[in-house]
């Protein structure tokens, strides 16, 4: 009995190690065909599969490679044998019969092509989960047309005017049939309303340009006319306006759809807030007056009462020179809002523009200094507030050349706020204030943490001023150049512009041939258009762009260039020949809508 139970074990070992050695010399075989195969070497590789292929196991392993190599080296003839035999023996695996398909398109057979691929997907268009796997297997094999075919006469068959239209709209946008790929997309959203923030977000990433956003703009307009009470193409039509920075066309919508839909002027605050962050402050001015005159006594109207005097304020200190008077104003109004609403979570970011409009602008810096410090101690006051309100009043300390006092209550926001944002943006100054000083190494710790912030803006900013710093240290034998360039920025901080360009004159001179000097052009730029002297901002960006265009600020010199003709020096023609030059150097460029935008707009297009 012993012996005859291990005889049969060790007939047992032996089967399993037979076959082990079987399965691993396939294996072997099917990663040298499949090797030939990636090699071009085709007899080779057909001679080894011909062998797998008999094995119905292997037939997953090898079917795509086989089948490739035996059409694409015109061996019809045995692929129309393998396809047949495969078919026959699965007929559940309707992917063999799209393959077999694939035949009649090498073969350039287009009437059987034709036929077969008819007959097949009238047969297969009733099941939905059917009708996705083939329509899929199809697009993988580049067959859109049939894929299309597919979706379509299923959705016929279905009676569901939408069914598919995801499917549709990304095979129509593989296709580039933009027209139809958006068809599909508003007949989703149709239906299924929830989902329009992520189609807007589909949309912005494959409307890419200017003739793109006309063409949905005239068929959203079209559509709107036929079906008045359609919210969405009113929605969608807003969003295309905003997407072309056309803040007035996305005001009228917006008007439109607030009224009608009584939103008591939510959308248009947000709308209004878009417009002040792309710098379209007439704009945004106009869209927060439209609150303020029909929603007063809402919360609408006390958050459009500050943010309009907040679009002004933009507007005043990107207007240069900067005029006092003006800010004058704006405190006044500020004072205003603050006494007839009160102070709440609503005016008290009033209040801190306010004292940034005493230190920066008219140099009261004590009086920032109290209001800042009211804040501070008032009752009750959120704590975002007093941290920014300590921000702000580090940068005031910074301005009146008080850095001990600046980095303390930075370091005491960080400190209270790590991994927030606002702990970052004090990490950022405390990084900016040690590059003022010099201290490079100590400024990079800082700014190597920075990079990985979770919000772009101080990421952005991070990296910016640490390849400042690499670029022009990691060269020269001494930080003496990179020290001095510090010291200038820190006097631009503190609006001590006279003695900023003697430094940077002083610079130019003793440093001609240094990496710095594009960036001391920048800077000269700046104050001179700040000190409203156009003339010579002009020149710096001309300088600028004739020797550095290729440079990392060659794309804003060349468009703050065209911006100065056109808006300060009243020379249109030569603005628009700097824009239409812009968009052929920079076409990737950040300021490129904006270039256009000003280039149509100075040909005449919009004077219609």
């Amino acid at each position: 009995m012993i012996t005859r139970f291990k005889f049969s074990l060790t007939t047992i070992l032996f089967i399993v190690i037979i076959q082990l050695s079987l399965n691993a010399q396939n294996h072997s075989n099917i990663d040298l065909a499949n090797q030939y195969y990636e090699q071009g070497e085709i007899d080779k590789a057909i001679e080894i599969y011909e062998q797998l292929a008999r094995n119905p196991k292997n037939i997953p392993l090898i079917h795509q490679n086989y089948f490739s190599i035996l059409i694409n080296n015109g061996r019809y003839e045995e692929a129309e044998d393998y396809i047949k035999k495969l078919i026959k023996r699965n007929p559940e695996n309707l992917f063999y019969q799209v393959d077999r398909g694939l035949i009649f398109i090498s073969q350039n057979e287009k009437e059987k092509e034709k036929d077969y691929f008819n007959t097949f997907i009238e047969k297969h268009s009733d099941d939905n989960y059917q009708v996705s796997a083939l329509a899929q297997y199809m697009a993988r094999k580049r067959l859109y047309e049939y894929a299309l075919q597919m979706y379509l006469e299923s959705r016929k068959n279905s009676g569901s005017p939408d069914a598919y239209a995801l499917q549709l709209a990304n095979i129509y946008r593989v296709l580039n049939q933009k027209d139809k790929m958006i068809m599909e997309y508003l007949l989703y959203v149709q239906e299924h309303p929830s989902s329009l923030p992520s189609i807007k977000n589909i949309l912005q990433n494959y409307l890419e340009n200017e003739e793109d956003l006309e063409s949905f703009e005239a068929l959203l307009i079209d559509k709107l006319q036929k079906d008045p009470n359609q919210p969405l193409y009113q929605d969608l039509l807003i969003w295309v306006n905003v997407q072309q920075h056309d803040f007035y066309g996305a005001f009228i919508q917006a008007r439109a759809y607030d009224k009608k839909n009584n939103l008591a002027g939510s959308g248009m605050i947000e709308l209004g807030q878009i417009a002040l962050e792309n710098n379209d402050y007439n704009n945004a001015i106009r869209i927060y007056n439209y609150v303020i005159d029909n929603y007063e006594g809402t919360s609408n109207y006390q958050i459009a009462r500050r943010l309009v005097i907040m679009a002004r304020e933009e507007k005043v200190k990107n207007t240069y020179p900067v005029d006092t008077e003006d800010i004058k104003t704006l405190i006044n109004d500020y004072d205003q809002l603050i006494n007839e609403v009160g102070l709440n979570q609503f005016t008290v970011e009033a209040l801190r523009n306010k004292a940034l409009l005493h230190a920066f602008y008219l140099n009261e810096h004590q009086k920032a200094i109290s209001i800042l410090g009211q804040i501070i101690k008032y009752p009750r006051m959120r704590k975002d507030i007093i941290d920014r309100s300590k921000l702000d009043l580090g940068d005031i300390y910074l301005l009146i050349g008080q850095p001990w006092e600046s980095t303390l209550l930075y370091s005491q926001v960080e400190k209270s706020n790590k991994a927030s944002v606002i702990g970052y943006e004090a990490k950022l100054r405390n990084a900016k204030l040690s590059y003022y000083k010099g201290d490079f190494a100590l400024a990079q710790d800082h700014l190597d943490i920075l990079k990985e912030a979770t919000t772009r803006e101080i990421s952005n900013d991070a990296m910016k001023l640490s390849m400042l710093i690499k670029d022009n240290t990691a060269l020269d034998t001494t930080d003496v150049p990179m020290q001095l360039y510090a010291s200038i920025d820190l006097l631009l901080f503190q609006n001590k512009y006279d003695q900023a360009l003697q430094k940077l004159d002083s610079f130019q001179n003793r440093y001609r041939n240094h990496s710095l000097v594009d960036e001391v052009l920048w800077q000269k730029s700046q104050i001179y258009l700040q000190l409203g002297k156009f003339e010579e901002a002009a020149s710096n960006l001309q300088q600028l762009d004739e020797g550095y265009s290729y440079d990392i600020l060659g794309d804003d010199a060349f468009f703050t260039l065209g911006k100065i003709y056109q808006d300060y020096m009243d020379e249109p023609d030569k603005a628009m020949q700097i824009f239409r030059e812009f968009l052929e150097k920079y076409p990737g460029s950040v300021y490129t809508s904006e270039a256009r935008k000003r280039f149509r707009q100075l040909r005449g297009d919009f004077n219609n």
